[in-house]
């Protein structure tokens, strides 16, 4: 039938392996990407939010790309930390 040598099975499944590390290589930085990118967008959103609603109570949040990547980056503390540098200073 099929005689096929030990060291082209080796070689294949060492292919295999070699295949999967680089894939996998490459799809974790673009996950932490696009959870950074996901996570400045919601942030921009949140501070747009909170621009329109907290004038009526005095809390001015000024949306600008340097204050969403603060806001995606670092969560809700990050949205707490660009209002207080936004109302202190």
């Amino acid at each position: 039938m099929f005689s096929i040598e030990w060291d082209v099975v080796i070689f294949f499944a060492l292919g295999i392996l070699i295949l999967y590390g680089v894939g996998w290589l490459l799809l974790v930085p673009l996950r932490r990407v696009l959870w950074f990118l996901f996570n400045s967008i919601a942030g921009i959103l949140s501070l747009l939010l909170l621009g329109s609603l907290g004038s009526e109570i005095g809390i001015v949040a000024v949306a600008n790309p340097f204050s969403a990547l603060i806001t995606g980056f670092l969560g809700l503390p990050g949205l707490v930390l660009v209002l207080l540098i936004q109302n202190l200073l």
